[in-house]
């Protein structure tokens, strides 16, 4: 059974930072792309980052400069390194795993997590 289980969500003040975690279970995550997606209150799914097994990168325009996403291919494991966080940043966060490509559509991934909550808040 595969799992993606998340990690590290909390509340942080605006300015503040926070790092996700989400380890991977359940089958081999050879060439898979690793990603996260947000959701915030009353608002659709929305993209935030995703990584290829090789290393390359990509950001939503809202995160680039501030979020940086790695993998450890070993660990089955992706973070995501959130600083200068604001308000705008709070919502649920999921991590996604996939073989089809980086995509903002989020029905392009196989495999969800149940997500941890980021709350950026005074």
């Amino acid at each position: 059974q595969v799992q993606l289980v998340e990690s590290g969500g909390g509340l942080v003040q605006p300015g503040g930072s926070l790092r996700l975690s989400c380890a991977a279970s359940g089958r081999t995550f050879t060439n898979y792309i690793m990603g996260w997606f947000r959701q915030a209150p009353g608002k659709e799914r929305e993209f935030v980052s995703a990584i290829r097994w090789s290393g390359t990168t990509y950001y939503t325009n809202s995160v680039k400069g501030r979020f940086t996403i790695s993998r450890d291919n070993a660990k089955n494991t992706v973070y995501l390194q959130m600083n200068s966080l604001k308000p705008e940043d709070t919502g649920v966060y999921h991590c996604v795993a996939g073989r089809a490509g980086i995509s903002a559509t989020s029905g392009r991934y196989d495999y969800w997590g149940q997500g941890t909550q980021v709350t950026v808040s005074s």
